[in-house]
């Protein structure tokens, strides 16, 4: 019996309008079913599948949100086959690592303080429309699959690309807009609240930023309301339950009573990190000591959960709140003392130390030719990177006992932050020839490492030469604040410590004349636009300060290179003259490289094509660029020449004037002496002579040349007569041609 066909799925749609007639459709019920929560979001043809599946219960012991977001891009999405020996994907690229960090940021604030289910959220682009940009779509696919799922979670959230193109604010622009904005950022944030704000900018004002901020939530607030509306449809706004946790409220009023007054005070000595968490260490330790082993064994993790976020860390916001005071002493609008120094590693291109209270960053310029840019072979981008910054947090830098293993998705979201912070400073194509690569060596850290980095990596280009548009600075700012009684403080340049206990992180980076880049996560509800506001102003405020002080040290870029730097020599020739640098097969550029010790590299345009020549000394350089000159010379009639004789024929010699261009030296124009032969002119291969150029013919570009024209006339000397062209029509004048029997008529045979 053949069953009847039925559809096997029950899909489920909502439709969230865009700017510009575009729509973005959420799509639920039909892909991934057996996880717990699974969704396609679509905008135009580009599509992606996202997928949250958490376990039933926690793991014995667990005490946070072990929360995992992976990104990926496939590249059959745009019919595109893998590169490398595998031919498939492999471990995540850094571009799909900061896609997932911005996922990540979004959500984790929002789950349950008591929830330790492990969770994974998996978000996949399936499909890829190239000029959508599918970053701006991920975090509204993630945060719908939590929505049609029973997993518990104070969303949902949305994230939205914001762009200020020509002065106005777009939502998720595509690739083909993004040509002339001065403003990018991803925002994300609840239908009340923001929650994470990155990106960069061209030297934008802090309303500027803010207005992005504003307008950007507006469009989140859309989608947030589509999620709800599926949510409620599929009866999924209720949550699983779960009991993650077992508390001891006596043990807590115990440990509040006995240990917050001692806290207060360790908070308030001003004491260095290392001494102030040794102090909490032997307090919370001094109370454990009257249990028994076999008690600890059960409340050992309770007293130490109640004695960090009950005691200590209410000790110290409360500090702050009560006393603006923090844990260093400082005022809250109060920077650490800096001191800098360039110039430190005498065989590196360029390098600077940036110290500012127990931060600390080396950071060291290296230049190279094109072929050291960083290559990129990405889903939606191929091509090169000219200016690349590397971020590295070694466990030292910390006190930490513990080996370095690879790059953590920590240090490349750091990098990449510093990196957006002077990279609209960096001078790129022809202003400037080289690669740049920055490296950023944290070697201590108490307070922001990314904006120490920042500093670090400008002033360790100016040090190398690198002409450098403006300088840049950084800073990071924190927010301690009381629901409750409505107090609250900003804080300029924090600690460690007060970026854990605080409720925000906000990082600004910019020149004297503007916003360069910013990265904000958010841990409350309802901010308000008046704090984002304070804290820009004081942003602005700390930034010019550390700005002196780099300044103070090296106020701008060198005036030359070091000079051991290795040397690059622009030039900018003709497109057709390309393939002839280049020669067939490379040829002829490999011999110039070869024979100068150059490295050389030519880089086509739409009209021309930039040769780059680069060597360690400017003989070689000068050497290869004036073989690449003869090349792309053009011939005038005219000019002299010292040629090379490449070959004899019977009626003269073929000379070579220029580097692969040769012209014909007729015997007659040798000499004013008669040659009946090639013989008696006494030439040979490789003789060297010069040469005039006396004509081009104009249907064939042949030269023509002449040694005579270059030799004094002998006395008496008179120019033979040139013997007329006989006409066309007499045939009996052109010899036997005349004598020619009539052509056939193939018709009439």
């Amino acid at each position: 019996m053949i069953m009847e066909e039925k559809k096997l799925y029950n899909a489920v749609q909502k439709f969230i309008p865009l700017e510009g007639g575009r729509e973005i459709m959420i799509e639920t019920g039909k892909l991934a079913k057996q996880a717990d929560g699974s969704v396609v979001v679509k905008q135009g043809d580009t599509m992606l599948l996202a997928t949250v599946v958490a376990a039933k219960d926690a793991k014995e012991g667990t005490d946070f949100m072990p929360l995992q977001v992976e990104y990926k891009e496939k590249f059959a999405a745009v019919g595109r086959i893998p590169g490398g020996f595998m031919k498939r994907e492999g471990k995540a690229g850094d571009n799909e690592i900061l896609v997932a960090r911005l996922i990540d940021r979004a959500l984790r604030p929002l789950f349950p303080a008591d929830y330790h289910a492990e969770v994974y959220v998996t978000v996949n682009l399936i499909s890829a429309d190239k000029d959508i940009q599918a970053d701006a779509l991920a975090g509204l696919a993630a945060s719908a699959a939590l929505a049609v799922s029973d997993i518990p979670f104070g969303g949902p959230i949305s994230e939205v690309r914001v762009a200020r193109i020509n002065g106005e604010y777009c939502i998720n622009p595509t690739f083909s807009q993004m040509k002339d904005v001065d403003l990018d950022i991803m925002v994300g944030g609840t239908i009340d609240n923001i929650l994470m704000v990155e990106g960069e900018m061209k030297e934008v004002s802090e309303e500027v930023m803010l207005g992005a901020i504003k307008y950007a939530h507006e469009a989140i607030k859309t989608h947030c309301a589509a999620q709800i509306e599926l949510m409620k449809e599929l009866g999924k706004d209720v949550k699983r339950e779960y009991c993650h946790e077992t508390n001891d409220e006596e043990l807590r009023q115990t440990i509040i009573s006995e240990l917050y007054d001692k806290a207060y005070a360790i908070a308030t000595s001003g004491t260095m990190k290392h001494e102030r968490s040794e102090a909490f260490d032997a307090l919370e330790a001094e109370f454990a000591a009257r249990y028994t082993e076999e008690e600890l064994e059960e409340k050992a993790p309770l007293i130490h959960k109640y004695f960090h976020d009950d005691v200590q860390k209410m000790a110290m916001r409360n500090m702050i709140l009560d006393e603006g005071k923090r844990l260093d002493g400082r005022r809250t609008d109060e920077i650490r003392p800096i001191w800098c120094e360039v110039d430190y590693l005498p065989c590196a291109h360029g390098s600077a130390i940036f110290t500012r209270g127990e931060t600390q960053s080396l950071s060291t310029v290296t230049l190279g030719t094109k072929l050291d840019e960083k290559q990129h072979d990405e889903v939606l981008f191929q091509g090169s990177e000219q200016f690349v910054l590397h971020y590295n947090f070694p466990p030292f830098s910390t006190g930490e006992a513990k080996a370095s293993r690879g790059v953590s998705r920590r240090e490349i979201g750091h990098g990449h932050l510093a990196w957006r912070a002077l990279k609209p400073m960096v001078p790129m194509g022809e202003e400037n020839p080289y690669a740049v690569r920055v490296v950023s060596d944290i070697l201590e850290s108490n307070g922001s490492s990314s904006m120490a980095t920042v500093c670090a990596g400008c002033m360790a280009l100016m040090d190398a030469g690198v002409k450098l548009k403006k300088p840049v600075s950084g800073i990071a700012m924190g927010l301690i604040s009381d629901s409750a009684t409505g107090r609250w403080a900003v804080l300029s340049d924090i600690l460690g410590d007060e970026d854990h206990l605080g409720d925000m992180d906000f990082k600004v980076t910019g020149t004297r004349d503007g916003i360069t880049a910013t990265q904000m996560d958010i841990k409350v509800d309802g901010l308000s636009y008046e704090v984002l506001a304070q804290a820009l102003e004081q942003a602005r405020v700390g930034r010019l300060h550390i700005l002196d002080k780099i300044t103070e040290c090296i106020a701008e870029p060198r005036e030359d290179y070091k000079p051991f730097v290795p040397r690059i020599e622009q030039l900018v020739i003709d497109k057709d003259f390309i393939g002839a640098v280049i020669g067939p097969g490379g040829k002829v550029i490999q011999d110039i490289q070869k024979t100068t010790g150059t490295t050389i590299t030519i880089t086509e345009t739409e009209t021309s094509g930039l040769v780059d020549v680069f060597g360690v000394d400017k003989a070689s350089i000068d050497a290869a660029m004036a073989r690449i000159k003869g090349i792309v010379a053009v011939p005038e009639v005219g000019e002299e020449y010292h040629g090379t004789v490449k070959s004899i024929v019977d009626f003269g010699a073929f000379v070579e004037i220029l580097p692969g261009k040769e012209a014909l030296l007729h015997i007659s124009e040798i000499d004013y002496k008669r040659f009946e032969t090639m013989e008696e002119t006494g030439l040979k291969e490789g003789d060297e002579i010069d040469v005039k150029l006396i004509g081009i013919d104009q249907k064939t570009n042949k030269l023509r040349l002449s040694h005579k024209a270059l030799l004094p006339k002998p006395e008496g000397w008179v120019e033979p007569e040139r013997k007329p062209r006989a006409p066309r029509g007499d045939r009996q004048e052109r010899g036997d041609r005349g004598d020619r029997r009539p052509r056939r008529d193939h018709h009439k045979e």
